[in-house]
């Protein structure tokens, strides 16, 4: 007895021991991986750092002039003079320039405003009901003053529901209300509030004044300029979409396989991923062009609304190609041998496509009016030749055997409707309707013996239909694609005409002969992302 009983507390110690083991070299592993990691760290940190500011080095600019801006506001608090006139006050000129400077001047210049006009409207109202309430007794102050925070709070909070305001000046009415309630309810309580209100609106100013003088006047960054830029990046960025995707078409299968789990590398969804994610970029900074002075030496008259709509374009325009890119993904393809009867044809036509589209970008870029010439012969020529072509081939389309097809579709249909009555009409061979209704095996019998029936009769006749609109089938998915090329052609016109609408209202300079060389720019401009580049706001103060 006690030898077995030693010997199983020998088996389950050396379990333990090894389970111990075990356990031990999984947690020096795990260590080793999270000592590499913490040395890769610092050099995945400083990467990351230094690819943001290659990609656009008006972000470390930024930086600079933001914390210039916060060390200028910090001299109220260091310097004694400025200290002993303004106090512990000094606090809402730093956060004011955390809050208000932005990257561009326009959206600097649309916060500032609205901080600096919701806080002199809350403190005038504010003074107007601290007049009234002062003229009551004590408890009736306290009521007035509820009742004016009540209906001040919800009348503000309804208006920033208005579209307009939302969109112009929803942080004004945001600051209004913040204001508002600090002023009149610390006047219950404090007797030097006036004081305080002067304070802090002095000290504000003072904070959006830092913000508009280094947004305006040290390396400025004008949010119409970066509306600018980012159209003529659009254009361009489609004309290269099409022309790459109309040539990865055409290629060879292996330049296709090797590019299927690329997405985020595929030139063809660069191009047009910029135009499809635009249009909260568009709206953004037309509106914070809106507020921006005109700041060059040439007056340009910026319409911004007319880039809007011009995006607006271009995102349809952005829909075709996608579907076009979705033809080179789809599962039933057709043939390489079909597709090179069309392949010179395409292919000239989205060169001119791509060509007009260039042109469209360099006349944006340069401010001046389109080519005469951008929908030249060249681009009805290559329409007439892909036309050409496939009504050179009509068999591809209409199928050599359609009238054999649809006969075999029709007797197929026919032959089986006539199975079907002949099961309900014949008496035998089949169950009553009482049986079908009262027994669940008759019903199961029954549908068993009509599926194999159906199935008999139809399954040769749908297998030669199926064998005799093979042409058709192939031919198919290159119609969808060429259908979408002709497309893209229409889609030109509706782009030129509101890049023409755009070169008139902005008093474009007219062509010359000149200027018909295209620009191709390899670098990616700047552009900004409005959603993931502001600066953080610390609250609403």
């Amino acid at each position: 007895m006690f030898p077995k009983v030693h010997a199983g507390m020998d088996m389950e110690m050396n379990s333990n021991m090894d389970c111990g083991k075990s356990k031990g070299i999984i947690g020096e592993k795990s260590m080793r991986i999270l000592v590499d990691k913490m040395k890769k760290y610092p050099v995945s940190i400083w990467r990351t750092m230094w690819k943001v500011g290659r990609d656009d080095p008006r972000r470390a600019i930024h930086a600079v002039k933001v914390g210039l801006a916060l060390t200028l506001v910090s001299l109220l608090y260091l310097l004694q003079p400025l200290f002993t006139g303004i106090g512990q006050n000094a606090i809402w000129a730093v956060m004011t320039v955390v809050v208000v400077l932005e990257f561009t001047a326009g959206a600097t210049l649309c916060k500032g405003l609205n901080r600096g006009l919701g806080t002199l409207l809350a403190g005038s109202l504010a003074f107007f009901i601290e007049y009234i309430a002062t003229e009551s007794g004590h408890i009736f102050r306290a009521v007035f003053i509820g009742a004016a925070v009540f209906l001040i709070g919800a009348a503000a909070t309804y208006i920033r529901f208005i579209p307009y305001i939302r969109k112009n000046y929803d942080y004004g009415v945001v600051i209004f209300l913040l204001t508002f309630n600090l002023i009149t309810v610390s006047s219950y309580r404090v007797d030097n509030v006036m004081k305080i209100a002067h304070d802090r609106f002095f000290t504000i100013a003072i904070g959006c004044g830092v913000c508009l003088l280094m947004s305006l006047l040290v390396f400025p960054n004008w949010s119409g300029e970066e509306l600018h830029s980012s159209t003529v990046f659009k254009l361009e960025g489609l004309a290269r979409s099409i022309e790459a995707c109309v040539n990865e078409y055409f290629s060879e299968q292996d330049q296709i396989e090797a590019n299927e789990d690329k997405s985020t590398k595929d030139p063809i969804y660069e191009g047009y991923k910029a135009v499809l994610d635009s249009k909260s970029f568009d709206e953004t900074m037309a509106l914070h062009a809106s507020w921006e002075p005109r700041h060059s030496r040439h007056c340009y008259r910026f319409p911004w609304q007319q880039y809007v709509k011009l995006g607006n374009v271009l995102r349809h325009f952005g829909y075709t190609i996608v579907a076009l890119h979705g033809c080179l993904r789809t599962e039933i393809q057709t043939p390489r041998s079909v597709r090179g009867l069309f392949k010179d044809p395409c292919i000239r036509l989205a060169g001119e496509v791509s060509k007009g589209l260039q042109e469209l970008a360099n006349s944006v870029r340069n401010r001046r009016h389109c080519s005469p010439e951008i929908l030249s012969d060249h681009l009805h020529e290559a329409l007439q030749d892909l036309n050409t072509a496939i009504k050179s081939q009509p068999r591809l389309f209409l199928g050599a055997n359609s009238n054999q097809a649809t006969n075999m579709l029709a007797l197929a249909a026919a032959h089986a409707t006539s199975q079907k009555h002949a099961k309900y009409s014949s008496g035998g061979g089949g169950v009553s309707l009482s049986s079908v209704k009262t027994d669940s095996s008759a019903l199961m019998e029954w549908k068993s013996k009509r599926e194999s029936s159906e199935r008999k009769f139809l399954r040769p006749q749908l297998s030669k239909i199926a064998i005799t609109s093979l042409e058709f089938s192939e031919a198919l998915p290159f119609a969808a694609f060429a259908a979408l090329l002709v497309e893209t052609v229409a889609k030109l016109d509706n782009v030129i005409e509101e890049v023409e609408e755009l070169g008139r209202i902005a008093c474009f300079k007219e062509y010359e002969h000149g200027d018909e060389n295209i620009v191709v720019t390899s670098d990616k401009p700047q552009i900004i992302d409005v959603t993931q580049n502001q600066l953080p706001s610390h609250g609403v103060d």
